[in-house]
C-alpha cells in the first residue's frame, strides 16, 4: 500500500484518489463534530476521544511502521502544539454555541487561510475561477453563519463570544491543515508520520478532561463516555488520515476547499441526529457550499 501510494503522488491517478479522500474526510470531520457536541460534555468526549486513539495507535507506530527520522521530532512537536491549542479552542466553542453556528464558521474560516498557506509553503496557486469557486463556497458558509446569528433563539447569552472562539479555532484548522501537508510529506512513508501523530496528540486531552470529570456534582458514566470515545478515535483515525493523505498526493488547498463541505453534513446531522433546526434557506446555503466545491474541483482539471 506505502509503495503504491508513494508511486502515485503527483500523477492524475493521485489526484483522483486525493478527491475522494478529502469527500471522505469531509463527511467523516463531520460525523467527528457531532461526536463531540452531542450527548456529554465537549471537553470529556475530546478527552476520551484522545485516549482511545492515542491508545489504538500505540502498538502501529511502535512495532508496525518504520521509526520517525531524527528531523521529524521537532516536526511533531510543532503539531502536537498546534493541535492542543486547536482542540482548547474547539471545546470551549461547543461550550458557547450550538453545533449548527460553531461548526460552519470553524470550516469557513479554515479554507481560506490554508489556500493562502499553501501558496506560501508549497508554491501552490488557484486559478481566477478556482477563486470564485471558494468565493461561493465561503459565502455559504458564512452566511449560514450570519442566518444562524440572527435567527437562533437558544445560547444568545454566549453567541457572540462562540463565533470568535469558531472564528480562532478556524484559523488553527488552516494552520494544522498546512503544517500537517508539510510533516506528511517531510517522511518518507506518510504512515510513520500518521500513526506517531495520533500517539503523540493522543496525551493532551485526556487529564484535562479527567480533572473536569473529577470536578462534576455529576459525574457521568465513564463506559457510555468511553464507549463515544472509541467510536471516535475510529473515525479520527480515517478523517485526518484521508486529509493528510489527499494532501501528499494532491493540493493542500483542493483538499483543504473539498473537505469544507464537512459543513453540509454537520447541518445535516445536526438535523437528524442532535434535531437542530435546519429551514428552506438554510438548505439554500448548503447547496452554495456544495457548489462552490465543485467549481473548485472542475476549475482545477
Amino acid at each position: 500500500m506505502t509503495e503504491w501510494l508513494i508511486s502515485i503522488e503527483g500523477t492524475e491517478t493521485g489526484h483522483q484518489v486525493a478527491l475522494v479522500l478529502a469527500i471522505m474526510a469531509a463527511i467523516l470531520h463531520a460525523v467527528f463534530g457531532a461526536l463531540q457536541k452531542g450527548r456529554h460534555d465537549p471537553w470529556l468526549t475530546r478527552g476520551a476521544i484522545d485516549v482511545s486513539y492515542g491508545v489504538m495507535a500505540a502498538p502501529f507506530a511502535l512495532f508496525v511502521v518504520p521509526w520517525p527520522e531524527l528531523h521529524m521530532w521537532p516536526i511533531f512537536a510543532g503539531a502536537w502544539a498546534i493541535h492542543f491549542v486547536y482542540k482548547l479552542l474547539q471545546a470551549w466553542a461547543y461550550t458557547k454555541g450550538a453545533y449548527t453556528v460553531v461548526y460552519p464558521v470553524v470550516r469557513g474560516t479554515g479554507p481560506l487561510f490554508a489556500v493562502i498557506g499553501a501558496y506560501w509553503l508549497f508554491s501552490e496557486t488557484f486559478t481566477p475561477m478556482q477563486w470564485f469557486g471558494l468565493a461561493v463556497l465561503l459565502s455559504g458558509i458564512f452566511g449560514l453563519a450570519l442566518y444562524n446569528l440572527m435567527y437562533l433563539e437558544a445560547e444568545r447569552d454566549t453567541l457572540a463570544l462562540a463565533l470568535f472562539l469558531a472564528v480562532c479555532t478556524g484559523l488553527f484548522v488552516a494552520l494544522y491543515t498546512t503544517y500537517d501537508a508539510y510533516g506528511i510529506r517531510a517522511t518518507a512513508n506518510p504512515f510513520t508520520f500518521l500513526a506517531w501523530f495520533f500517539l503523540i496528540d493522543g496525551i493532551s486531552m485526556p487529564p484535562i478532561a479527567y480533572w473536569k470529570w473529577r470536578n462534576m456534582a455529576n459525574r457521568p458514566a465513564i463506559a457510555p463516555l468511553m464507549k463515544r470515545g472509541v467510536i471516535g478515535g475510529l473515525v479520527a483515525f480515517a478523517s485526518f488520515g484521508a486529509i493528510m493523505m489527499a494532501t501528499r498526493l494532491g493540493k493542500v488547498g483542493e483538499a483543504a476547499v473539498l473537505r469544507e463541505t464537512s459543513t453540509v453534513f454537520a447541518a445535516l446531522i445536526g438535523w437528524l441526529v442532535l434535531k437542530e433546526t435546519v429551514g428552506p434557506r438554510r438548505i439554500a446555503l448548503m447547496a452554495l457550499i456544495a457548489i462552490g466545491a465543485v467549481i473548485v474541483e472542475m476549475a482545477g482539471q
